[in-house]
């Protein structure tokens, strides 16, 4: 969603307040702005488009120096993406700054009451709302201006503000969007996301729910909505700069993928000791998890798949029913979730709005929340009665890589924990899962070298007009994610089904100019899957074969095959299969020239409903 980044403190460069806004392009958006103030003079520059288009018309504007300035890179939501509605967004009247991400549900009926009273509006935005609805309140103190503002503000909302008034001062302001202010020698940097001020800042400040932050030179107040001054909290920023940066990879995307040996063993080294699994920092007793009567898990896009993967293997292994849903849809049905029961949310920002707000909901319910999240200090952790971090990293690409395989082993281990406690594997079988899960790292590392030969399968298949990708037991799930994966970068319609319903609809699809991903190793349901190659072949569909090595029943039906190690517990190939899936993705965007690191339309975190 919308990025925000601002700074208050000594002189700096301009050139130097756009890198940071740089530094969230992977959030997605489509077109950015700035204004900065500095010895009694204002700059405000924004357009449609990059950031380096901005930095083009900045030009020498750039070596400038300022004390105060609010940037913005904006996806947009109300108005067309163009120059108008691109932020920041000034005041008609008192000449008020800000910039926002969120949704202001209630823009229209505020926007006609402001009308009455003589303010005029250029834009579409809800954002624009904001600007003139806090200079209506404006009388010589910018932060109460903004506390009466955001009393009457329903929605979203993260903002950044900035007075022509009290150009000493910006205001910040945290309501069900992420906002957080790195602390620097120089001063302090407001960002959406801490990648921003990684390189910039030492200690980090994450703002909560209905806070307001007042950001002066030397100093920063912090109060809540109803105006009680609040204690600063500051947090040391253990995540180094290099991590944040692509180390020679041409996209962030592939140097993720390649990250993901490490972080998987970066998992197992925090949470299995010994060949024993140590959940030590959880919350929930034995006696509550030994007692769970149902499972619910709620997610968004990829965490949504990493979830379902879950599903399987909790309810074979734990004996405990699992339902799996989207958020969107879970906050808006009804369910049954009870005091016994488990609710577990998943998601890599750990902002996910649909996701907070099915969480909010299971609360209401009385159910305990587990939250898997690779942010410590997010909404959804602290909103959380326990949390599993999944110790994956800055993710800069907007299609979730290493953070998916992150999430399923952190669940593969949680589910093995939840097994013996209730007792439900026996000892022996645990230890084997266990032995062969510490071996995923070396496994993925023997895919990641048939790179070149993945690159060129996909160069056969980059000019299919679309592509289905089946899979069955367990990794249904894993087809769903290949089919996501490489829509979300490639933009080429694709389609992730369970193969067994091939006949129920999909299989209509399938003629030579259609490319069919089958997800095949030597599991329980391999020879049914076998069948349904020879269906396809049949049909002259173009088949890409993912299958483990030595096979020679499914070989002779594929096109194409892509080698997976082959597991003695083929529960844990998902893990194996995303790697494979995700650089078919990645090659077949890059062989089609699309934007792999920020692709049309999509945002990072969506924040906002």
């Amino acid at each position: 969603m919308c990025g925000i980044f601002g700074y208050k403190g000594k002189e700096v460069k301009l050139s130097c307040l756009i890198e940071g806004l740089k530094r969230l392009e992977y959030r997605g958006y489509d077109s950015c702005g700035v204004v900065s103030y500095n010895l009694e003079k204002f700059l405000c520059q924004k357009n449609s488009g990059k950031i380096q288009k901005l930095k083009k018309d900045l030009g020498a504007k750039l070596n400038d120096k300022y004390s105060s300035a609010l940037l913005h890179t904006r996806w947009a939501t109300h108005g067309k993406p163009v120059k108008l509605n691109a932020h920041p967004h000034k005041s008609f009247k008192k000449n008020i700054y800000v910039v926002h991400n969120g949704i202001i549900e209630n823009h229209l009926d505020l926007k006609k009451k402001l009308k009455k009273k003589g303010y005029k509006f250029k834009t579409d935005t809800d954002s624009e709302v904001v600007a003139n609805l806090i200079a209506s309140f404006y009388k010589n103190s910018i932060e109460k201006a903004v506390a009466s503002a955001v009393k009457k503000l329903k929605g979203a909302f993260a903002l950044g503000v900035l007075s022509e008034s009290e150009p000493d001062k910006i205001v910040a302001v945290r309501h069900r969007s992420p906002l957080l202010i790195g602390v620097a020698d120089k001063g302090f940097f407001l960002a959406s996301d801490l990648p921003a001020v990684i390189p910039l800042a030492k200690e980090v400040i994450y703002l909560k729910e209905k806070q307001i932050a007042v950001l002066e030179e030397n100093k920063i107040k912090l109060y809540s909505f109803e105006g009680k001054k609040l204690r600063v909290k500051k947090e040391k920023i253990e995540i180094k700069t290099e991590e944040a940066k692509k180390k020679g990879f041409k996209h962030f995307m592939l140097k993720e993928i390649y990250e993901q040996p490490k972080v998987l063993q970066d998992s197992l080294d925090i949470y299995l000791k010994d060949s024993k699994i140590n959940f030590d920092q959880l919350k929930l007793t034995k006696k509550y998890l030994k007692g769970i009567k149902n499972i619910f898990i709620t997610a968004c896009g990829t965490a949504f798949h990493a979830a379902y993967v879950a599903k399987y293997f909790l309810e074979r292994h734990t004996k405990i029913k699992v339902e799996v849903d989207t958020s969107s849809e879970f906050r808006y049905r009804d369910f049954n979730v009870s005091k016994g029961d488990l609710f577990i949310a998943i998601s890599q920002s750990g902002e996910t709005a649909d996701t907070l707000a099915a969480l909010k909901k299971a609360k209401q319910q009385k159910a305990k929340v587990l939250s898997i999240c690779n942010v410590i200090g997010s909404s959804l952790v602290r909103e959380s009665d326990s949390f599993i971090y999944t110790p994956a990293g800055p993710e800069i690409g907007v299609a979730s890589t290493k953070a998916y395989t992150t999430q399923l082993i952190c669940l593969y281990l949680f589910c093995l924990h939840l097994a013996t406690i209730k007792n439900t594997v026996p000892k022996e079988e645990r230890k084997k899962i266990l032995k062969e899960l510490s071996k995923i790292p070396f496994y993925q590392r023997k895919i990641l070298k048939q790179n070149k030969k993945i690159a060129a399968i996909a160069k056969k298949f980059s000019k299919m007009g679309c592509f289905l990708f089946l899979g069955r037991g367990i990794n249904f799930p894993s087809a769903l994610e290949g089919a996501l994966k490489l829509k979300e970068i490639s933009y080429i319609p694709a389609e992730g089904y369970p193969a067994g319903e091939m006949k129920h609809g999909p299989i209509a699809l399938i003629d030579e100019y259609r490319a069919v991903v089958c997800i095949a190793p030597k599991d329980h349901l391999y020879e049914k899957m076998a069948s349904n190659l020879q269906e396809i072949k049949a049909r002259k569909g173009k088949i890409l074969a993912i299958i483990n090595p030595a096979d020679k029943e499914i070989l002779p039906f594929a096109d194409q095959a892509i080698y997976i190690p082959r597991l003695n517990y083929q529960e844990l190939s998902p893990l194996l299969v995303a790697v494979a899936l995700q650089l078919l993705a990645y090659s077949v965007a890059r062989n089609l020239g699309a934007e792999i690191d920020q692709p049309r339309n999509l945002a990072k975190s969506v924040t906002v409903e």
